[in-house]
Parts: C-alpha cells; sequence; structure tokens
C-alpha cells in the first residue's frame, strides 16, 4: 500500500482507556468490502444440525455452521438466530459462537464471539479479534463492522492476555499496514 493511498484513508484513532480505530481498509476504487452490502437478501445456512425452538422464536445451529448472505459468509461452531413470525419468518439477530469468522471479497474478520444484528445492521465480533485484507492488520479486542457505512472499527477493551492477534493485557488495539516494495 503506497503512503498516498494510506493518507487518503479513512481512520481515526482516540486515546483514553482504550484506543478505538475506524478504519476503512481501502480507498479510491477498491472500496471497503463490507461497504455498500444489502442486508436484505435471502439467507442460507447449513450445520451438521439443526433444531427448530418454534415456541422461543429461534432456531440452533450447531457443528460446522455456515451462514451465507449473498457474498458475505460466517462460519461457526454454533449460532443461534432470533426471528419474528408474523405469517413469514423474519431473522431479527444470530449469536455465534466457537471460532467466529466472517468473510466477504478479500477481507476477512474472527473473533470467538459474534452477533449479527439485521435490524441495526451491524455484525460484531468480541474475544481476540481480527479483520485482515491482503497484508493488512487489525487486531483487538472488539469489532464492529457497520453494514450501512462500511466502516470497521476495533476497541482494545477486553483482549484477553495472550489471545491469537491480541495485544495482550494491554487493552490496546494493534495492526499492521503494507508498505510497497
Amino acid at each position: 500500500m503506497s503512503l498516498p493511498r494510506l493518507a487518503a484513508r479513512s481512520f481515526a484513532v482516540a486515546f483514553g482507556a482504550s484506543a478505538l480505530v475506524a478504519l476503512g481498509f481501502s480507498g479510491g476504487a477498491d472500496a471497503q468490502a463490507f461497504a455498500g452490502f444489502n442486508a436484505n437478501q435471502p439467507v442460507n445456512y447449513a450445520a451438521d444440525r439443526i433444531e427448530l425452538q418454534d415456541r422461543q422464536n429461534r432456531v440452533v445451529l450447531s457443528g460446522n455452521v455456515v451462514i451465507d448472505q449473498g457474498d458475505l459468509r460466517l462460519t461457526a461452531g454454533r449460532t443461534t438466530v432470533a426471528f419474528t413470525d408474523t405469517g413469514t419468518l423474519q431473522i431479527q439477530r444470530i449469536d455465534a459462537t466457537g471460532g467466529v469468522t466472517v468473510n466477504r471479497g478479500a477481507e476477512q474478520a474472527q473473533g470467538a464471539v459474534g452477533v449479527y444484528d439485521f435490524n441495526r445492521k451491524l455484525i460484531i465480533l468480541s474475544g481476540g479479534v481480527g479483520l485482515r485484507r491482503g497484508g493488512d492488520t487489525l487486531n483487538g479486542g472488539r469489532l464492529t463492522i457497520d453494514l450501512n457505512t462500511g466502516i470497521s472499527s476495533v476497541d482494545g477493551r477486553g483482549s484477553a492476555p495472550g489471545a491469537a492477534g491480541s495485544s495482550a493485557s494491554s487493552g490496546r488495539v494493534t495492526g499492521t499496514f503494507s508498505v510497497p516494495d
């Protein structure tokens, strides 16, 4: 990544008890992969086991869970899908645990736990989170992906000591930007 492209990127750092970074992983014609996502697309799912809990308006998917919505893919060990039933099922929220990964385009986000809030169009990952695109990395304790704006924010709070990709117990956000040869 060249320095002019880095300067053109949208990122801000706020210091205090924790650092918060809002980062657009690319600028110009290469819009961030999570930007402009249509969260109204149908949701497809697959898992080793599916349990419909009709009275609680939820579906529990477990074992190698894969959830696709358009070109966005969420994988996890287990998910609970909350829905409303007003004649047609409407997904409200997906809670995921067990090595949660979210992919779209060239970007990949990972965390121990994840929530996809369909009403607010937010994906929140926590527990040793990482956001990757090519050689660029961003690590911390909690990641929020706003599907409306395409802005991804990482907060250092909650970084578990020794968690993969985290900044240990410092509560700081860490990362790497690629530079040209």
